[in-house]
């Protein structure tokens, strides 16, 4: 999957019910995006048998998702960090704080000049980085970092199973217009059609 940009990178909170399923609120834009490192963890798992082997089990365990951004508001640093803003407008970093988990979401431009979509169903952030520099004889750009840990939602889609990732790519078979001009309006939902009766 070749892509050449990145942009439009949000968030939505999360709220967990009494059986641990999430809602998910309306996305908000997180920060103008740089640069995204998605990379994955996988239980594996081989039996062997008869001398060789009989079956070979890979799943989703996590993963670790490292954002780059242009900036990190105060509102964000609030929701993604546990931070708070103290009645002089200064944000508080503590040794307590503690971030929820939210959604994420983002695309991806490809050569072509289509984008692939996804969102990311519960990513848990913890402090951002900072790097600073003093100006020299040429202007360096110096951004912050943020990196989160990539889970499986509790919530079940219609198949049963625990989602972590969506993504789609306009342009492709069987995907609708509605989906992709829709994908920030709400985290996207996985649909499925029923098997008939008596399957």
């Amino acid at each position: 999957m070749a892509t050449i940009g990145m942009d439009k990178l949000y968030y939505a909170k999360i709220t967990e019910g009494t059986d641990g399923d999430e809602t998910y609120a309306t996305p908000t834009q997180l920060a103008k995006a740089i640069k995204a490192d998605l990379t994955i963890d996988l239980a594996e798992a081989t039996l062997y048998a008869d001398d060789g082997t009989a079956y070979v089990v890979k799943e989703f365990k996590t993963g670790t998702l490292s954002l780059g951004v242009e900036d990190i508001g105060a509102q964000a640093a609030q929701d993604l960090t546990g931070a708070v803003v103290d009645d002089n407008g200064v944000l508080v970093s503590a040794g307590e704080d503690e971030g929820a988990a939210v959604a994420v979401g983002f695309r991806a431009l490809k050569p072509n000049g289509k984008y692939r979509y996804f969102w990311l169903y519960r990513v848990k952030f913890g402090i951002p980085a900072a790097n600073l520099q003093t100006k020299g004889d040429s202007i360096t750009f110096q951004t912050p970092t943020i990196e989160g840990t990539v889970m499986r939602r509790n919530k079940t889609d219609s198949k049963g199973n625990h989602p972590w990732k969506a993504e789609v790519t306009e342009g492709d078979a069987g995907v609708s217009d509605a989906t992709v001009t829709g994908w920030y309006s709400q985290v996207y939902e996985p649909v499925y059609t029923a098997p008939p009766s008596g399957t």
